[in-house]
């Protein structure tokens, strides 16, 4: 399932981007992005609702850094990532400000309403920030992608292809999740450690299988936007939203404050280095990042 729900995830959206002239970046980095972070979203809005804030906020942090050190990583070793110029100028420098914000509101034990209200109108600014300035960016180069002729037909076709892998994608990341969970209680590991690895890993799957498949078929921007993007949206989207949904805001414990947020903002301002030396993650910064994912679940465990 997780197979067959990325490679229609991206093939619709490099087929959808096509059809409307819109870089497979942006693309990436809203629908394929938003699309694959539902399930961290259902998660953390149904942790909320039953006042589990701790399987909230574990499950946005513990994603995020899976997806940084351990989806990038994994890419990295199946090709290196060409990294496209606006990533550098604008998506990763918001990722990076998101996980500083975050981390500032959370150090007095909460988000309260008001700041998730902030969140939660911050993605949608970036989001109208980036369609502007990739359609700059689009009449200023040469090399904007052409827009190919469709029916209303074809293109509703390919929306449906993304909103069906991503549905594929949900359910067999589920099923997973609940496998995983289930034989980690049995081993005797605490609900803590399952929510930072076990819940935060199985729910980024997709992302892991979309990014994955974009690296096979050469479509490098959608994987690396998908990461960025979903990273954006999980601290300002799910966590903002979150927030709404408790009494008194969604409460951070000062565990993950003091050592799991700050492992999230490090490999966030790592990831920059990384990708603006040579305009690209090669193999060795891949391994790099994997080693460092793994190193964090030694510690946690």
């Amino acid at each position: 399932m997780l197979i067959l729900g990325g490679e229609l995830v991206v093939r619709g959206a490099s087929s959808l981007a096509k059809t409307f002239g819109i870089s497979q970046l942006v693309i990436g980095l809203t629908v394929v992005a938003f699309g694959t972070s539902a399930p961290e979203l259902g998660v953390s809005l149904i942790a909320s609702l039953k006042g589990n804030a701790d399987i909230a906020i574990a499950n946005v942090v513990g994603s995020n850094i899976f997806n940084i050190a351990f989806i990038l990583g994994a890419c990295a070793l199946v090709s290196p990532l060409v990294v496209h110029l606006q990533l550098l100028k604008l998506d990763i420098p918001i990722f990076i400000l998101a996980s500083l914000i975050t981390y500032f509101m959370s150090l007095d034990g909460k988000i309260s309403f008001i700041e998730g209200l902030l969140l939660i109108g911050s993605v949608f600014i970036y989001t109208l920030w980036l369609v502007r300035a990739s359609r700059a960016e689009k009449d200023e180069s040469d090399s904007a992608p052409e827009i190919e002729t469709s029916t209303f037909k074809q293109r509703f076709f390919h929306f449906s292809s993304i909103i069906g892998g991503i549905l594929i994608l949900v359910f067999g990341s589920r099923f997973l999740v609940q496998g995983a969970s289930d034989l980690a209680i049995r081993a005797g590991i605490s609900e803590a450690v399952i929510g930072l690895t076990l819940v935060a890993a199985g729910t980024s799957l997709p992302e892991l299988m979309s990014s994955l498949m974009a690296t096979i078929r050469g479509k490098t921007d959608i994987a690396i936007g998908n990461v960025i993007g979903s990273g954006i949206f999980n601290l300002l989207f799910i966590l903002g939203g979150s927030s709404l949904f408790t009494h008194n805001g969604l409460t951070v414990s000062q565990a993950i404050l003091k050592f799991d947020f700050i492992v999230m903002i490090g490999l966030a301002i790592l990831s920059y280095p990384l990708l603006i030396t040579g305009k690209k993650l090669v193999r060795w910064e891949g391994i790099i990042l994997l080693m460092g994912y793994i190193g964090y679940c030694y510690a946690i465990f």
